[in-house]
C-alpha cells in the first residue's frame, strides 16, 4: 500500500465565537457522535474507540484515529418489475423492464432474477468502486452539523445559514492532506487559531496528530480533560499559598474548563468582615455569580481567601487579583445588607406576607399550604414520638423564609436562611425548629441524604404529603415527562424519607389525613368538566379514597428505581408490591427480608410450589375454609405436610407479631422437604369433592402463611424436571 493509501487521523474543526459553556460538553459529543455515525454509514474504516473529543470556548472539534482513504466496494442491488410484469405473453421484454434497464443502464439481458415467496422480480446487480473519503467527507459534515442539538441557531451577516455561534475557521486535514470542504460559506484549510492574546494569529497545522500540541504551543488547551487537569493543578499550586482548603465541585470545574483555554489561578482576598454573613450566601455568589472557588480554614469553615480563574498568563496577575476582589465586593455588600435588613423584621414577621402569594388557585395561598402542613405535622409528630408543638411551630414558620430578601435574591437559600434567621432575634426559636425549617428541604437533589433530626423529618413528610395531595387533587399529576411541580421528586423523598428515617408511619392513612384537609374546591377542580361542559358531581368521599389509591401508587413506584440502583431484584419489588403494606418502612422490611430469603437453597423451589398452588387455588375457583379433617388424610405426604404446616403457623405467628420477616421466611423455608414429598406423591384435585377441599385447604393455609411476608410465587422458580 502507497504511503499516501494508507489510513490516517481525521481532524475536524470548527472555530467560533465564544460558545455557551454549559452546553459545550453535550455539543461536543453530539458532533463527535454524529461524525463517526457519518463515517460508519458511509462504511469508511476507523479506529472509532479512539476517537478524541475536543473542545474550548471557541471551537469544536474531533480527532478520529486510523481512518481509511476510501470507502470499500459498494454492492448495488435495485428491485425492478416482477417477472409477470417484465415480459409480456411472448416472453419479450415490456416497456416497463425495457426502460427500468435503461435507469441502470444496461441492456435487459444484464438483469437478474430474484425468486422470493412473493414471486420473481428482475433485479439489477453491480459492484461500485468506494469512493475517495476526501470526496463524501463534506457530506458527512454538513449532516453532522445539521444534526446537533441547538435550541436556538444565531445568523450573522448577511448569511442564511445559522449555528450556535457565528463561525470563523474550518480546519479539515487526513494526516497532512486538507480536505477541501465548505461550511457556512468558509473553505477548508490547515489554519487554526491560537490564543486570543496570547497567539492571536493563524496557527499552521502540519498534520493531524500534530494538532494537540501546536495548539498548545499557541497558549490553547483544546483537550477539555487536559484544562481539567491544568485547573486542578492550579488550584493545588495557589492553595499552598494562602493556606486552607479550596473547594472545587465538579460543575463549577466543568464550567470553568468551558470558560478558559489557558486556565490560570488567582489567589484572592475578600473583606473578613464579610464573614459575618452566612457563609452559604457568599459561597453561592462566589460559585454561581462569579466563578471563583472558597477557601476554607481548618474547621470547615469558610476564610477570606477565593480563587479565580484567568484565560491569560498575564505579567501583572496583581491586576487581575485587584479586578476579581473589586468585582466580589459589591455583591458581598448586597448579601450583608439584604442579611441585616432581614434580621432587623425576624422571621416571624413574614407570616402575613404568606397570605398574599397564591400557592395554587384552588388551593389557597402559601399560608394556607402551611396551616395544613402544620395539622399533618402534628398528627405525625405525635404517632412518632416527636414534640408535636414544635412541629407544629416550624410547620407554621417553614415558609417564612420565602419572603426574605435573602432568599428572593439568592433562592437557593431558602431553608438555609429560615435555619438563620429563626435562630436569632430577641426571641430565639429552639435549636431543634432552626435546624427543621432547613432540614425539611432535604434530599434536595439526586445525591442529597434525608433530612437528620426527627423533627425534620415529620416536616419533610408532612409537606410533601399536602404537596402529593393539593397537586393531584387539582388534577395537574404528572404526565409524559412534564411534572411542573416536581412531583416526583417529592414522593421519592417523601419515601425516602419514611424508610431511611425508619418512620412506622401508616402511608394510606396520612393520604386520607392529607387529602380530608384539602378545600373541596380543589377536589371540584379535578374533576373538569363533562361533555356537557357542566362541572361534574362531586362525591367527595369517593374522590378522595380514589385520590389516595392512586397517590398511593404513585410514591410506591417511585420505590422501584430507588431499590433497582441497590440491586433488589424487580421480582422481589413485585412480591411485596403486590401485597401493598400500609407502612413503606414495612414495605423494606419485607423487600429486605424476601432479598435474603432468595439467597437460601430453598427458595427456588418454594418460589415454583407457590406458583403452583396459586394455580391450583385460582383453577379450583375456590377459596376453601375450614379445619382441615385428619380423617380424610390419605397418604404418609399429607399428614407430614399438616403437621410441618400447623407447626409452623404455631412457631410464626411471634415472629410475624415481632415482624421479624426475615426468621420468618427462614422459618418457613424449612417447609421445602414436606412440600415436595407432597406433591411428589399426592393428587390435590381428587375426584372425591370432600378430600379434594380437605387438600385444598391445607394449600391454602400454607401459601397464606407466605403471603403474610410477600407473594414468594413472583420470585425465579427452579426449572421444572425433565
Amino acid at each position: 500500500m502507497s504511503a499516501n493509501m494508507k489510513p490516517a487521523t481525521l481532524l475536524v474543526e470548527i472555530g467560533t465565537e465564544e460558545l455557551p459553556p454549559r452546553s459545550l460538553d453535550a455539543l461536543a459529543q453530539a458532533f463527535a457522535a454524529n461524525l463517526l455515525d457519518g463515517l460508519a454509514k458511509a462504511g469508511i474504516s476507523m479506529n472509532a474507540e479512539a476517537t478524541r473529543t475536543c473542545c474550548s470556548p471557541r471551537r469544536l472539534a474531533v480527532l478520529v484515529p486510523e481512518v481509511a482513504r476510501q470507502q470499500p466496494d459498494q454492492a448495488i442491488e435495485r428491485r425492478g418489475p416482477a417477472v409477470s410484469a417484465g415480459l409480456d405473453a411472448n416472453a419479450e421484454p415490456t416497456r416497463a423492464l425495457s426502460g427500468f434497464a435503461a435507469s441502470c443502464g444496461v441492456e435487459v439481458a444484464a438483469l437478474e432474477k430474484l425468486e422470493t415467496d412473493k414471486g420473481a422480480w428482475f433485479v439489477y446487480r453491480a459492484t461500485q468502486p468506494g469512493q475517495p473519503t476526501a470526496r463524501l467527507l463534506p457530506g458527512i459534515l454538513a449532516e453532522a452539523v445539521k444534526s446537533l442539538p441547538i435550541p436556538k441557531p444565531m445568523r450573522w451577516g448577511d448569511h442564511e445559514f445559522a449555528f450556535v455561534r457565528p463561525a470563523h475557521w474550518l480546519v479539515m486535514l487526513h494526516g497532512t492532506e486538507i480536505v477541501p470542504a465548505e461550511l457556512f460559506g468558509l473553505q477548508s484549510g490547515r489554519h487554526s487559531r491560537g490564543h486570543r492574546f496570547h497567539h492571536a494569529g493563524p496557527v499552521a497545522i502540519a498534520d493531524a496528530d500534530s494538532w494537540l500540541d501546536t495548539l498548545a504551543a499557541a497558549r490553547v488547551l483544546a483537550d477539555p480533560q487536559q484544562r481539567r487537569q491544568r485547573i486542578v493543578d492550579e488550584v493545588a499550586r495557589v492553595s499552598s499559598e494562602v493556606g486552607g482548603k479550596p473547594r472545587l465541585e465538579s460543575e463549577l470545574l466543568d464550567e470553568i474548563a468551558n470558560l478558559t483555554e489557558w486556565p490560570v489561578a488567582i489567589a484572592c482576598n475578600f473583606d473578613r468582615d464579610f464573614l459575618a454573613v452566612p457563609q452559604e450566601a457568599l459561597i453561592m455568589t462566589m460559585e454561581t455569580n462569579q466563578k471563583f472557588i472558597p477557601v476554607f480554614d481548618a474547621e470547615g469553615k469558610l476564610s477570606e481567601h477565593f480563587i479565580g480563574f484567568a484565560n491569560i498568563e498575564s505579567k501583572d496577575p496583581g491586576e487581575i487579583r485587584k479586578g476579581y476582589e473589586r468585582v466580589i465586593r459589591p455583591r458581598f455588600a448586597d448579601a450583608r445588607f439584604f442579611y441585616d435588613e432581614d434580621r432587623k423584621q425576624g422571621l416571624e414577621s413574614f407570616q402575613e406576607s404568606l397570605e398574599s402569594v397564591t400557592y395554587q388557585q384552588a388551593l389557597g395561598s402559601v399560608w394556607d399550604k402551611c396551616i395544613r402542613v402544620a395539622e399533618l405535622a402534628r398528627v405525625i409528630a405525635n404517632r412518632v414520638g416527636v414534640d408535636a408543638a414544635l412541629a407544629t411551630r416550624a410547620a407554621a414558620l417553614s415558609k417564612c423564609d420565602l419572603m426574605s430578601r435573602m432568599v428572593g435574591e439568592f433562592p437557593e437559600l431558602q431553608g438555609i436562611m429560615g435555619r438563620y434567621y429563626a435562630s436569632q432575634g430577641e426571641r430565639p426559636e429552639s435549636a431543634e425548629v432552626a435546624r427543621a425549617l432547613d432540614e425539611f428541604y432535604r434530599p434536595r437533589n439526586a445525591g442529597d441524604g434525608i433530612a437528620e433530626g426527627r423533627l425534620g423529618q415529620v416536616l419533610a413528610v408532612a409537606e410533601r404529603l399536602d404537596t402529593l395531595a393539593g397537586i393531584f387533587a387539582v388534577g395537574m399529576k404528572p404526565g409524559g415527562n412534564k411534572d411542573p411541580f416536581a412531583l416526583r421528586r417529592a414522593a421519592l423523598g417523601l419515601a425516602r424519607t419514611i424508610i431511611e428515617g425508619a418512620l412506622d408511619i401508616d402511608l394510606k392513612a396520612h393520604l386520607a389525613e392529607a387529602l380530608a384537609g384539602l378545600p373541596e374546591s380543589a377536589l371540584v377542580a379535578g374533576l373538569g368538566k363533562g361533555k356537557d361542559g357542566q362541572a361534574r358531581e362531586l362525591d367527595a368521599g369517593k374522590r378522595r379514597n380514589e385520590l389516595a389509591a392512586e397517590i398511593h401508587e404513585f410514591i410506591v413506584d417511585r420505590l422501584r428505581s430507588y431499590y433497582a440502583e441497590q440491586n433488589v431484584a424487580g421480582e422481589a419489588f413485585e412480591a411485596v408490591r403486590v401485597l401493598s403494606p400500609n407502612s413503606l418502612l414495612d414495605f423494606d422490611r419485607r423487600l429486605r427480608a424476601v432479598m435474603a430469603f432468595a439467597r437460601l437453597p430453598e427458595a427456588q423451589a418454594l418460589a415454583a410450589a407457590n406458583k403452583r398452588i396459586g394455580n391450583i387455588l385460582r383453577q379450583a375457583e375456590a377459596s376453601p375454609t375450614g379445619e382441615i379433617d385428619p380423617a380424610l388424610l390419605e397418604s404418609e405426604a399429607e399428614r407430614m405436610l399438616v403437621a410441618a404446616v400447623a407447626a409452623a403457623e404455631t412457631d410464626s405467628a411471634p415472629l410475624l407479631a415481632e415482624a421479624d420477616y426475615v426468621g420468618l421466611l427462614r422459618r418457613l423455608a424449612a417447609l421445602r422437604e414436606p412440600v415436595d414429598h407432597f406433591f411428589d406423591g399426592v393428587m390435590v384435585m381428587a375426584e372425591d369433592e370432600a378430600i379434594r377441599k380437605n387438600r385444598l385447604v391445607l394449600l391454602g393455609r400454607l401459601r397464606s402463611m407466605f403471603l403474610r411476608v410477600a407473594d414468594i410465587s413472583l420470585l425465579p422458580a427452579a426449572p421444572s424436571p425433565t
